[in-house]
């Protein structure tokens, strides 16, 4: 499926708010974890059923439900049934096609990102839509699959004490999205040693299925551009929103966080004009390496002209008996070795020339 024009025709014709998933097919089951804390206690539950995870809409300590799959709509529909979620909001849920946003609603904040990542010495990204509502005491998270990247997340939780002092649901909703940007690094540092490896070897030996994969970095590179771009403008949403879900002690780190997404959006403008760089640097190793080609052929070539005209005179085979004019050296008792001693010192002669000329 083109990741670029993808734009969900399941869903043409149905009316606004309309639950339709849109996505990969995908068989696991959905898998549910929760974290729930306060100052001094935690518990770590992992549920069977979506309804498992209904008491936890109004408790008075922080809990953070993380549910891994979305392809069930009914799940999904029953979730925003219990937490009073807005069925436009369930509709971006469940399609993966969304652009990176947030949104205010109803005493709950909604927000929607993509999570990259990249096999280490590959080109290749790989994209999973995570969604984030935010309440007071309460977080959800909507992941297509089940792996993260937020387990130095789950480790500060079980850690930190007092928990809710730097861990209410404003922050854990923060510190979900900035671990998200973070990684965003390690992908921009594989995809940086791709670059600088591949330029090393455009420089000294370019090959054709180079070509291949500096347009699979133009092509990866504009899709994490495209997933990244957006969230300069939800993260200043963010830091701009008078929620009183976002308590004061939080906006200085989402200031920190908007900084950091521009770091990644000047790494990934920086990358791409290396790129581009890239196709000009291996058309002109490719010119440069035939220009050598065709002066060894030329210097070659330019080396036995006078050798073939040598040949080609002494070969015409005139008759000494008829004049002493007819090449009289082909009666020479030592023609053949003198023909050859020419020979070689005018190719001899023609090397030290270029040679000289730095030409070779």
């Amino acid at each position: 499926m083109n990741r670029f024009s993808k734009q969900g025709s399941e869903k043409v014709g149905l009316k606004p708010g309309e639950i339709v998933y849109v996505g990969r097919e995908r068989d696991a089951k959905t898998f549910i974890k929760v974290m729930d804390y306060d100052a001094t206690n935690l518990r770590e539950i992992e549920l069977t059923s979506i309804e498992d995870c209904f008491a936890y809409r109004d408790t008075e300590s922080v809990s953070w439900i993380d549910i891994n799959g979305i392809h069930e709509v009914d799940v999904i529909e029953k979730l925003g049934s219990h937490f009073d979620i807005h069925p436009l909001i369930l509709e971006d849920i469940v399609n993966t096609n969304q652009r990176p946003k947030m949104e205010e609603s109803d005493g709950i904040i909604f927000v929607v990102l993509k999570m990259l990542h990249s096999e280490e010495k590959t080109t290749t990204l790989s994209s999973e839509q995570v969604s984030i509502l935010f309440g007071k005491n309460l977080v959800i998270t909507l992941q297509e699959q089940e792996g993260d990247v937020f387990d130095y997340i789950r480790e500060r939780i079980r850690k930190t004490i007092p928990r809710v002092r730097f861990l209410g649901s404003d922050y854990l909703a923060y510190a979900i999205v900035d671990a998200i940007v973070d990684h965003y690094f390690l992908v921009l540092e594989n995809l940086g040693e791709q670059i600088e490896s591949l330029e090393d070897r455009l420089i000294n030996q370019p090959e054709k299925s180079d070509l291949d994969i500096i347009h699979a970095l133009k092509r990866e590179l504009l899709f994490m551009r495209k997933s990244v771009w957006p969230l300069r403008e939800l993260v200043a949403g963010l830091e701009r929103s008078e929620s009183d879900l976002i308590h004061d002690y939080t906006r200085p780190y989402i200031r920190d966080l908007y900084e950091h997404i521009i770091q990644v959006i000047d790494s990934i403008e920086t990358f791409r004009d290396m790129v581009s760089g890239l196709l000009d640097l291996y058309l002109t190793s490719v010119s440069n390496r035939m220009n050598e080609v065709m002066k060894v052929l030329t210097i070659i070539a330019t080396i036995f002209i006078p050798l073939g005209f040598l040949a080609g005179v002494y070969g015409m085979n005139f008759n000494t008996s008829i004049s002493p004019w007819n090449l009289p050296e082909l009666d020479f008792r030592f023609g053949y070795p003198l023909f050859w001693t020419i020979v070689l010192l005018v190719a001899g002669g023609l090397f030290w020339l270029f040679k000289r000329k730095k030409w070779l």
